[in-house]
C-alpha cells in the first residue's frame, strides 16, 4: 500500500520522547498536559505517603502508690499483663516488686513512633517502708496513685502520697494518674478529691473475653 501524500501546508507532527508529557494540536504546536493544580496534588500525595519515623527505644519508670489494700498489685498485674493471681486472699506487698515490660508503637508526635521499656514499681502502702521512699523516687517518670473510695481512711492519705511523690519530685499533674479502684457508681465521678483526673476501675469483674484477676493488694 502506497502512503498518501499530505498537502504541502500540513506537516507531520513530530513524536515526543517525553512519554506523554506533550500533546500536539492540529497545527503541530505542543503544550503541557499537566496543570499546575495536578502537579500540586501529586506532590501532596507523595508527602502523604511518607513512612513513619522510628525514634528508637526509650525507658520509663512508673511508681504505683497508695494506701494498703487499695488494689495496687491487681492494677500492676493488669498493666504489665502479669499472670500472678491472689485467689481472693490479701497478701501485702513487702517493700516493692518491680515488673518490666515493653510498649511498642507509641506515637510521640504525628509520623513519629517509639518503643518503651517500662519499669512498673508496685510499692507497699505501709508507711513502715517510708525509709525506702527516697530510693523509690529516683529517676521517676510517672506516678499512679490508687485508692479505694469505699475505705473511709483512704481519702485522707491521698494528700500524703501526692505531696511526697508528685510535688516533692517536681512532677507535673500530667505525669500522675489517680485511680479509684472499686465498683463504679454514678456518684463516684462527682467526688472531689484532688485536681488530678480520676479513672474508675473495676478490674476484678468477670467479663467475657477478658482474663479475670481477683483480690486486691
Amino acid at each position: 500500500m502506497s502512503a498518501e501524500k499530505l498537502p504541502a501546508n500540513i506537516q507531520k507532527p513530530k513524536h515526543s520522547r517525553s512519554m506523554g508529557r506533550e500533546t500536539h494540536s492540529p497545527a503541530g504546536k505542543s503544550k503541557r498536559s499537566a496543570k499546575p493544580q495536578d502537579r500540586q496534588a501529586a506532590h501532596a500525595n507523595r508527602r502523604g505517603k511518607r513512612e513513619t519515623v522510628y525514634l528508637g527505644m526509650f525507658k520509663a519508670k512508673i511508681l504505683v502508690l497508695g494506701p494498703c489494700e487499695s488494689g495496687k498489685t491487681v492494677i500492676s498485674n493488669f498493666l504489665s499483663d502479669a499472670t500472678e493471681t491472689s485467689g481472693g486472699e490479701y497478701h501485702p506487698t513487702q517493700g516493692v516488686r518491680i515488673l518490666e515490660f515493653e510498649c511498642n508503637g507509641i506515637e510521640i508526635s504525628p509520623g513519629k513512633t517509639a518503643n518503651c521499656e517500662v519499669e512498673l514499681w508496685d510499692c507497699s502502702g505501709n508507711h513502715k517502708f517510708s525509709t525506702c521512699w527516697a530510693a523509690f523516687q529516683k529517676e521517676t517518670n510517672g506516678v499512679l496513685i490508687i485508692y479505694n473510695p469505699d475505705q473511709a481512711n483512704h481519702d485522707k492519705e491521698l494528700e500524703t502520697w501526692y505531696t511526697q511523690f508528685v510535688q516533692g519530685q517536681g512532677l507535673k499533674d500530667s505525669q500522675c494518674i489517680l485511680f479509684a479502684h472499686r465498683r463504679p457508681s454514678a456518684a463516684d465521678m462527682t467526688r472531689n478529691t484532688t485536681t488530678l483526673g480520676t479513672v474508675q476501675s473495676d478490674l476484678c469483674t468477670n467479663k467475657p473475653g477478658r482474663r479475670t484477676r481477683s483480690g486486691q493488694r
